[in-house]
């Protein structure tokens, strides 16, 4: 498979065009934030149409993959986290974006020197040199809202989810440089569970609003690396970073929340007619 990942184009049009010359070399298109350009003299709403009409071009040629950056960001949740509203309007037939899980093809296959990768939606198949593992993850979950007094929303929802060991967790035997150290895989790692449970409440409406949530999850054979303590010698056996498998727990809160005080939050001198604008007759 053939891979070409971009990310900064930061309108740059003649880029763009670049991209839409080359696309048809690919099996695989990803653009990896950063498609506009917060210090341009085009306005964003602008830059975002022109940009839409790419991407849409883009996916007729190739498959896409669409992610923002933080030029890219246009919208405010609640919560003041900014967000790009925009970037899921790219998705269609062909093109993926932010927060979406897909598979490409009924069954893709990578190959490398001795490495040989399927994805078939469904489940995995590694094979390097002798070894082969096959996994078939699976997830569940299920939610309910229930209405309490004062216009407040409860929810609670829980999920099972589970992750294959990646390629690198099953088979590394190499240095990583970025982290300094020589990386060693665990090829009898088994599949990584997590039973989640979420519990919220909302008010939405009145002088008062929030949205509180609590999070609880915990891992079964979660996948982590151990530092061995061995240092590198003359040869590849004596190196070592392992895999190893493991327990662990998390939780977390988080929260915010709206308080309209006074003229139900219109700032007072929002209220006071000015003094430079003449008011119109009252007819008798």
């Amino acid at each position: 498979m053939r891979i070409l990942a971009v990310a900064d184009l930061h309108y740059n049009l003649p880029q763009f065009d670049w991209l839409v010359s080359v696309a048809n070399r690919y099996d695989l298109l990803i653009i990896a934030g950063d498609l506009l350009d917060g210090g341009s003299f085009v306005t964003a709403s602008a830059q975002m149409v022109v940009v839409l009409k790419y991407l849409e071009r883009l996916r007729a040629i190739a498959p896409l993959v669409i992610c923002s950056g933080n030029h890219d960001l246009n919208h405010t949740y609640s919560t003041g986290e900014r967000y790009a509203r925009w970037v899921p309007y790219a998705r269609g037939p062909g093109a993926h974006a932010d927060n979406e899980t897909f598979a490409i093809g009924e069954s893709v296959r990578v190959r490398g020197t001795g490495v040989e990768i399927e994805d078939h939606g469904d489940h995995q198949h590694y094979h390097v040199e002798d070894r082969a593992r096959t996994f078939a993850p699976k997830s569940a979950s299920l939610g309910v809202l229930y209405e309490l007094p004062l216009g407040v929303v409860a929810r609670l929802s829980g999920q099972y989810t589970e992750r294959a060991p990646a390629l690198p967790e099953l088979f590394s035997k190499g240095l990583h440089h970025a982290m300094d150290t020589f990386e060693i895989g665990n090829p009898n790692l088994r599949k990584e569970a997590a039973t989640s449970i979420e519990f919220g409440l909302r008010r939405s409406k009145g002088p008062f609003r929030f949205d509180f949530t609590a999070y609880h999850t915990r891992y079964q054979g979660y996948i982590s690396k151990r530092l061995t303590g061995v240092l590198c010698g003359d040869d590849f056996d004596s190196c070592g970073v392992d895999t190893e498998l493991k327990q662990a727990a998390w939780f977390s809160f988080e929260g915010a929340g709206t308080l309209d005080w006074g003229n139900n939050g219109v700032p007072e001198e929002m209220l006071q007619w000015p003094a430079w604008l003449p008011r119109a007759a009252v007819a008798a």
